[in-house]
């Protein structure tokens, strides 16, 4: 069975609030909304001193937890971090590549939430309340699509796009999911499904990996329109066609493993909107 996906357009489409534990405390976000569960975002950078400030400034400040995974950068993109948000959690990676990144920056979260966001200026941080909207009021993982209503992209190439669509394409036929965008990096979840997830690639594949194992575990996924900026400064490390090869790779080798986890029956639409708590 495929994962339940609705599109999220600045109001979330959900079902009753099964994830939700009994709320302790509310954090404000404005003065009509607040949130109780804490979220954490994960910012995996290498050399990106020049675009952290522009990226910081557009994460909201009731954010509990950044945490920035240094991809041993021989710019000041750690000093930087710290000077912007002087409670930042550095993490130094070990490895290389984003996916290896994310893995130690996942681990190395303590909310109930994990966003994670690229480091380029690419994805806006503002954009979170909506991720998080959508998990509180009754998602397991949310991806963010520039294909959606209201999404969109200053920095897809044709051959990106191309690339983007086919793959999306057949997983959706594989794993019968209705993804609209499989390659982006802006996505979020429980951090109780990281076991789902379990993350074992290293390159940029991984937003790839973390769709299908979702799909497989039966976790409701919502999607949410997002807009992709161009990079600010820098050159990006993806290579579209190796990068590709991959990612259908990836796809591949999913399709091959046993399912991870029993598929839940699809639930039934919502019956009404629900605003955040």
């Amino acid at each position: 069975m495929s994962p339940e996906i609705t599109k999220h357009n600045g109001k979330a489409h959900t079902s009753p609030l099964r994830s939700m534990p009994p709320p302790s405390s509310f954090t404000p976000v404005t003065p009509h909304l607040a949130i109780s569960p804490t979220v954490s975002v994960v910012v995996p950078a290498m050399n990106e001193a020049e675009n952290l400030p522009h990226v910081f400034a557009t994460i909201p400040q009731w954010i509990d937890e950044i945490v920035l995974v240094d991809g041993n950068s021989v710019d000041d993109t750690v000093a930087v971090a710290k000077r912007l948000r002087p409670n930042v959690k550095v993490v130094t990676q070990t490895g290389k590549g984003k996916g290896d990144a994310l893995a130690a920056g996942f681990a190395a979260c303590t909310s109930d939430i994990i966003v994670m966001i690229d480091a380029d200026g690419s994805t806006d941080g503002r954009e979170i309340i909506n991720f998080v909207g959508a998990l509180v009021t009754g998602a397991d993982f949310v991806k963010g699509s520039r294909y959606a209503s209201g999404g969109g992209s200053d920095d897809l190439t044709i051959n990106r796009r191309l690339g983007n669509k086919v793959l999306t394409g057949i997983v959706n036929v594989m794993y019968n999911t209705k993804y609209t965008d499989l390659c982006y990096g802006y996505n979020a979840f429980w951090a109780r499904h990281l076991d789902v997830l379990n993350l074992d690639c290293d390159g940029f594949e991984v937003e790839t990996l973390m769709n299908v194992r979702a799909a497989k575990a039966g976790l409701k996924v919502y999607e949410v329109p997002s807009h992709e900026r161009n990079r600010i400064h820098g050159e990006s490390n993806l290579h579209v066609v190796r990068d590709g090869f991959r990612v259908l790779k990836t796809i591949l080798k999913e399709w091959r493993r046993q399912p991870s986890a029993p598929q839940p029956e699809p639930t039934a639409q919502p019956a009404a909107d629900r605003g955040v708590a």
